[in-house]
């Protein structure tokens, strides 16, 4: 492997029969993804920073600041929900607000909840869980126990085929092979990121996720009680905007999905093909998203928290630097929609390696170590 971390990553020329997956054939190279034969990037990139630079393992560790983040936006949230109680659901007002600010707010705490999944937020495991518990009431459905094993899979298993539930499924790149169908994707993705891991693998019921439950719907019936259906749906809509054509949710995209020309470019010498796979964004709307943009420098090191993100780009420049990047998050829901170029394919996937975190129900490791 070489030594900077680069993959060799392939995809079928177009005169000869793809795979949907390493020995097995598909109809249509449009179809078929980049696969690799080699380790993901960034434990081979982690290594190299620490050596270089082994200070930058002092800014692992939980981040104070994030629980009163967490509150401060869940308090805002309930507040705009309790406001809105009386407002038509089909009017302007209620879908401007649930727009404009539930679904920054929700957004946020969707990745409130990712940092909190990898213990950033507290040194205690349980304080952790509970506190994602909390940031998950104003989501209206309860999902961060669960949402912690996926992730955790995702950083572990990166790209690897039936444990990455990150990736697209070879039927959804199949069926949305076109403007109408990424359109529709990007519309409805949050029901995509929410019901596609439950269809590769089923992580095991937990007390956590019996808490998430219980909370949430304990929640969700006090809000209805004391103010209304209204309320419930507002913030029920504020999710779903957030994870639809919303500036905050391009980051869903940029941060995997392989585009043809990425600023600055960075090529395979062999097949022309962007050697990274992660995608990094710089811009102000990691302000409002725990600075999930720095997506290269957080898999690299995800024991960092968001506040010291920036500080591992600044420590090791010239690792991050070379790197393709996206420049905006908006742009990167346009290209993806109207480039035939770009689309749910557009996905490095490996066949071996990777670990499942958490256990599973019915998933057999030697269909996806064969």
């Amino acid at each position: 492997m070489p030594s900077n971390g680069s993959a060799t990553v392939t995809k079928t020329p177009k005169n000869k029969t793809p795979t949907s997956a390493p020995g097995k054939e598909d109809a249509n190279p449009k179809h078929d993804f980049f696969w690799t034969y080699t380790e993901e990037p960034h434990r081979t990139r982690r290594m190299a920073i620490i050596k270089a630079h082994p200070e930058i393992t002092k800014l692992c560790g939980p981040e104070p600041l994030t629980k009163y983040v967490v509150a401060g936006v869940v308090t805002l949230q309930v507040f705009l929900a309790y406001m809105l109680q009386s407002t038509p659901f089909w009017s302007w007002k209620f879908w401007a607000v649930a727009y404009v600010f539930g679904a920054t707010a929700n957004q946020n705490l969707f990745l409130a909840i990712h940092e909190i999944s990898h213990n950033l937020a507290f040194k205690s495991p349980l304080a952790n869980r509970l506190l994602a518990i909390g940031a998950n009431l104003p989501i209206g459905v309860p999902y961060s126990a669960a949402f912690r094993p996926y992730h955790l899979t995702h950083h572990k298993s990166l790209g690897v085929d039936g444990l990455d539930t990150d990736l697209p499924t070879a039927l959804e790149a199949f069926f949305l092979d076109s403007i109408l169908g990424k359109s529709f994707f990007c519309t409805f993705q949050i029901f995509f990121y929410a019901l596609r891991p439950m269809a590769v693998y089923r992580v095991p019921f937990t007390w956590v996720h019996l808490v998430n439950i219980a909370a949430q719907f304990s929640f969700d019936f006090a809000l209805l009680h004391y103010a209304s259906w209204n309320a419930v749906l507002y913030l029920l809509l504020s999710s779903f905007l957030a994870g639809s054509l919303h500036p905050l949710a391009g980051h869903f995209i940029a941060e995997h999905y392989v585009y043809e020309t990425v600023t600055p470019t960075q090529k395979d010498p062999n097949n022309m093909v962007p050697v990274p796979e992660t995608f990094s964004y710089y811009g102000p709307l990691n302000w409002f998203t725990y600075n999930v943009g720095l997506h290269n420098e957080h898999h690299d090191f995800p024991a960092i928290p968001w506040t010291r993100l920036h500080a591992v780009y600044d420590m090791a420049k010239e690792f991050y630097e070379p790197l393709p990047r996206h420049e905006s998050w908006v742009y990167a829901i346009w290209r993806f929609i109207w480039d035939e170029n770009v689309g749910l394919n557009c996905r490095v996937k490996r066949k071996n390696g990777g670990r499942l975190v958490g256990g599973a129900v019915n998933w057999k490791e030697s269909e996806v170590q064969a």
